[in-house]
């Protein structure tokens, strides 16, 4: 997978995901920017929350559960210090339809262990490398 953002000014930040979709970021104005779009941290909160009901969902109908709604409210705690990484999630999910839990607690699990491949990338060790204007740059560990 591949994308790219480009700089739009000050502290805002757009680019088109790999999908088509557009995506436009900025930061608070306490520290340059101007609000205009959402910060990259609220934007991982919502890809684990998108990418867990995606599975959840795929889950259920696999089990052929009758799923009527489903909403999901998502909670991260972030050190005091910088990188100020995440340092705990909690997810909130609101399930309707006849659903044994049970069955509800398995499709969570194995989203969790399994499946969601953003949440389990927070918890992995990533290599990180990069260049500049095409030149490789010292290794990152």
């Amino acid at each position: 997978m591949k994308t790219a953002i480009k700089w739009e000014g000050k502290m805002a930040f757009s680019g088109t995901t790999p999908s088509g979709h557009k995506i436009h970021m900025d930061a608070a104005a306490e520290i340059g920017g101007e609000n205009t779009g959402a910060r990259p941290t609220e934007l991982l909160l919502h890809a684990v929350a998108g990418c867990t009901a995606i599975d959840i969902v795929s889950i259920l109908k696999k089990m052929r559960l009758n799923l009527t709604d489903l909403s999901i409210d998502i909670e991260g705690s972030r050190a005091e210090e910088h990188p100020k990484r995440f340092t705990g999630i909690h997810i909130h999910y609101s399930l309707e339809g006849d659903l044994p839990e049970d069955k509800v607690a398995r499709a969570i699990k194995l989203s969790k262990e399994t499946y969601c491949s953003v949440s389990n990338s927070l918890s992995a060790e990533i290599k990180v490398s990069y260049d500049i204007n095409g030149i490789p740059g010292s290794p990152l560990i």
